[in-house]
């Protein structure tokens, strides 16, 4: 990069960055999929040990981040400690996968916008007008198109006019969200709704069978999952799209070159994110259920639980309550993950990775404002595609994160050996993050006889494909700087 360019501003402070973090983690998965994915694959205890011990996992990953980012102070992150200890070649994968993880998030948000809107407005459809298509037998509309096209264009805009008006605005929306989620949290624990023997199943059941024999909640317990099997794949189920649920909290290196605050204090600001995201996806699941005698039938028709739920526990006020806290969630996720993999891309083009053109800072607002720009584009593959591509984004976006934490973790082990530095607790943190890194690849990617619901769809291994593809047609435009 020409060294006239202009530089990164420093204006993000400790609670713009947590808020860029813990916005990233919660996302529309914490509210959809309850119904979507936790409760029927594992319940409520199988959900809940799965996030525990997810969140453990990316604590243990988040002290190799800590150990790094103070001794490569770039955007990019993992694409930079890998680029010095492992070489070109393999920082390009790294960072290749790492922004499917971010890059994905953005139109996994955006479809969940119409989930939004259909579910407060009732019977009166406003956004099902115009020309409509089918994809995977969901209709889209043109006037849902239209309206998360628009939330995309805005909240790319905003990123491009500076990174302190979206620092601020990301911490409005991250603090909204957390009331709104410890609200209707206290709910339902005072409420006379909420029921223990609701829980139940609490491993979640097989969905595919109950709805082909026409199970209902009486009968829900043929096809519970039980037993130590039926445990362990209720847990693995959801444990094995951890890095999905928590990626966000390594979005934080991607702007370190904007921080106006020590680098030491990365890893507590990690902790803190990943604590937040815990919490509330283990409540929003658990209010799911608890106030809902028949959610096993709810899920089958394919409902919003939580909204139900909300609505059960608080009538109008329940709905608007969600409402707002998914609401800022998905725009939180939508500013984020634009910061984000914007960064990532600058980083890449800076260094040759990328075409010259996503290395160029605006004069005037100092952001990367042509690799946000494509983000953009790619974005709007979300309205297009429709709400059936929610899970299709949530696997890539999984496997770009595992990716990410297996080159982060194990270049930290090189820059130990490499300075001479770094104590055996972090030896040992890195390790096992190399080894969980693997182990979420190999459950993500490869069918284990006896695990439902755990390895990619048919759709997702397609979308793995068609991005490889983009990845080696961008690495042989610019082979000349791997070489």
């Amino acid at each position: 990069m020409d060294s006239r360019q202009p530089t990164f501003k420093r204006q993000l402070s400790k609670t713009h960055v947590w808020a860029l973090a813990f916005g990233c983690i919660i996302g529309w998965g914490a509210f959809i999929n309850p119904g979507k994915k936790f409760l029927p694959n594992s319940g409520v205890d199988g959900t809940a040990i799965a996030m525990v011990l997810g969140g453990i996992v990316m604590m243990i990953i988040a002290f190799a981040y800590a150990y790094m980012v103070p001794r490569h102070p770039k955007s990019g992150g993992e694409f930079n400690y890998t680029k010095n200890y492992f070489g070109k070649k393999a920082a390009y994968l790294c960072a290749w996968f790492l922004l499917a993880a971010y890059l994905t998030n953005v139109p996994m948000n955006s479809t969940a916008i119409s989930l939004i809107v259909d579910g407060l407005d009732g019977d009166a459809e406003i956004l099902k007008w115009g020309f409509h298509y089918t994809v995977a037998g969901f209709d889209v509309w043109m006037g849902e198109m239209l309206f998360a096209i628009g939330i995309l264009i805005l909240f790319g805009l905003l990123n491009i006019w500076g990174v302190k008006k979206a620092g601020y605005i990301q911490t409005i929306l991250s603090s909204a969200l957390a009331l709104s989620v410890l609200t209707l949290t206290i709910t339902a624990f005072v409420s006379s709704k909420a029921m223990l023997s609701n829980l139940e199943p609490v491993w979640g059941f097989d969905r595919a069978a109950a709805i082909a024999a026409g199970a209902t909640t009486e009968t829900i317990s043929q096809f519970a999952h039980v037993g130590r099997q039926g445990a362990l794949s209720a847990i693995l189920a959801t444990f094995a799209i951890a890095p999905w649920a928590y990626v966000g909290f390594e979005t934080i290196p991607q702007a370190v070159e904007e921080f106006k605050f020590p680098h030491s204090k990365v890893l507590f600001i990690m902790a803190v994110a990943i604590l937040f995201g815990c919490v509330v996806y283990i409540a929003n699941n658990t209010v799911a259920a608890i106030a809902v005698a028949n959610w096993p039938e709810r899920v089958m028709a394919g409902e919003w639980v939580l909204l139900i739920a909300a609505e059960e526990m608080l009538g109008l006020t329940g709905k608007l309550l969600i409402g707002i806290s998914v609401s800022c969630a998905v725009l939180s996720g939508i500013m984020g993950f634009y910061l984000a993999s914007s960064r990532l891309m600058f980083s890449m083009s800076r260094d040759g990775y990328l075409p010259d053109i996503f290395s160029k800072i605006h004069p005037r607002y100092g952001t990367p404002y042509n690799a946000l720009l494509f983000c953009i584009l790619i974005s709007l593959s979300g309205p297009i595609l429709g709400r059936e591509a929610l899970g299709w984004f949530v696997d890539m976006s999984a496997i770009g994160a595992s990716i990410g934490f297996l080159f982060t973790c194990a270049s930290t082990l090189k820059s130990i050996k490499h300075h001479g530095d770094g104590t055996p607790f972090l030896r040992i943190m890195a390790c096992l993050g190399i080894v969980f890194s693997l182990s979420f690849i190999t459950l993500q990617l490869v069918p284990v006889p006896g695990l439902s619901g755990v390895h990619f769809g048919q759709e997702s291994y397609l979308m793995l494909l068609v991005w490889i593809c983009i990845g080696i047609a961008f690495y042989m435009h610019q082979h000349k700087n791997f070489i």
